[in-house]
This record gives C-alpha cells, structure tokens and sequence, in this order.
C-alpha cells in the first residue's frame, strides 16, 4: 500500500506561482510514475504532468512551458511548480502513484485547492 499526501494549494492571483508537494509513503518501491491530475466540477480528471522514476516526464498541452514536474527519489516527494498561472488553472489538484506495470493510478492524495483569481 502506498499513502500519497499533497500540500501546497492555496490561492494566488493570475500570473503568479505556486508550488505543490506530494510526499508517498508505504511499499514505494512498487511505483513507477507518480503525477498530478486535476479535476473541475462537472469534468473528468485529467492528467496534468507525470514523472517516472527515470526522470521522464510528459505535460498536458495546456501546461506546457508553466509548469514543472519533479520529483526527488531520495524523500520520496514529487513536487509541481506551477508558473504563469491562469484562473482556468482553478480546481483541486490529485497527486497519483502508478505501480509498475499498470497503466493507470492506482494510489490517490486526498487532494489540494488552487485558486487563481483574475
């Protein structure tokens, strides 16, 4: 079992930074990716970056050039910098773990409000 916890949220006006982190703990050595997904009401959670243990990362084309995806092995932590941002950045934000050979995630944080007022 893995236990995922977020912090980070908060709110911040349009153009400014915010950072998330997700720290994992329990059975780490099953997972291969980890990531944040995010979820606005009335929509489906969508991917928002992910990481593999590799260092391989992938962006949804909305973020690409704002956000960051890192993670530091050694804390057990992925982390999500999050520049530029926009009040359709405006949801609650999920971080995820993926076991090894499993294509979706199968371990959730509770989740973190973000806030981007106009």
């Amino acid at each position: 079992q893995v236990q995922l916890v977020e912090s980070g949220g908060g709110v911040v006006q349009a153009g400014g930074s915010l950072r998330l982190s997700c720290v994992a703990s329990g059975t780490i050595s099953i997972i291969s990716a980890m990531g944040w997904y995010r979820q606005a009401p009335g929509h489906q959670r969508e991917l928002v970056a992910v990481i593999t243990r590799g260092g391989t990362t992938d962006y949804a084309d909305s973020v690409k050039g704002r956000f960051t995806i890192s993670r530091n092995n050694a804390k057990d932590t992925v982390y999500l910098q999050m520049n530029s941002l926009k009040p359709e950045d405006t949801t609650v934000y999920y971080c995820a773990a993926t076991e090894h050979y499993s294509d979706y995630p199968g371990y959730w944080g509770q989740g973190t409000q973000v806030t981007v007022s106009s």
